[in-house]
């Protein structure tokens, strides 16, 4: 909900610069970063549903009997394929949030100064999504029972928050310097 929130700023700073003289030169930037804005409020919403699914998948599981053998073996399969589930959902939310840092980075320096302190907002409200969410997957993954899966979503999400991380710095340095920067290649 978060990132929905940061998305819905991208949005808004870009459709707050659209149209307008002092913006022109960045008017491609502008409408795509609109549009992207749209796009991930919609996907973050269905995202946060599909995690809620994800642990409702997950609670069901662990609530399966347990007194036979075959019960304690299908419950740990349904467990393992939950919790599964549950990192998938979480840690595709931390990938739209890279693109929502990305975004925001965009905007900064090339929409309505007006409004610079919402393109920060929206880089930050993403990388606290990303983080949160990629705390969400990793609580999940030693229930997956798949070591090797585990250690590559480990090593996604450290990649993927760095990332999301150093572009909401470089963000907030184009927000706080007020500069204007140069027009995107279109």
């Amino acid at each position: 909900m978060a990132a929905a929130l940061g998305a819905s700023l991208v949005s808004m700073v870009a459709a707050l610069s659209i149209g307008k003289p002092k913006y022109a030169i960045y008017e491609w930037t502008l409408a795509r970063c609109e549009a992207v804005g749209h796009e991930l409020g919609a996907e973050f919403l269905g995202l946060a549903d599909r995690d809620a699914e994800a642990y409702a998948g997950y609670s069901a599981a662990l609530k399966m009997p347990r007194e036979t053998e075959e019960q304690k073996l299908a419950r740990q399969s349904a467990i393992r394929s939950a919790a599964r589930a549950a990192s998938e959902a979480p840690f595709e939310c931390v990938k739209a949030c890279a693109r929502l840092a990305t975004a925001a980075e965009a905007l900064a320096g090339r929409s309505n100064v007006n409004a610079a302190s919402d393109v920060l907002v929206a880089a930050l409200l993403g990388e606290a999504a990303a983080r949160g969410a990629a705390e969400n997957v990793l609580i999940n993954l030693p229930s997956t029972g798949d070591e090797q899966y585990a250690d590559s979503m480990r090593w996604r999400l450290d990649r993927l928050l760095h990332d999301v991380a150093a572009t909401a710095a470089r963000t907030r340095e184009i927000v706080l310097s007020g500069q204007s920067q140069e027009p995107e290649p279109a």
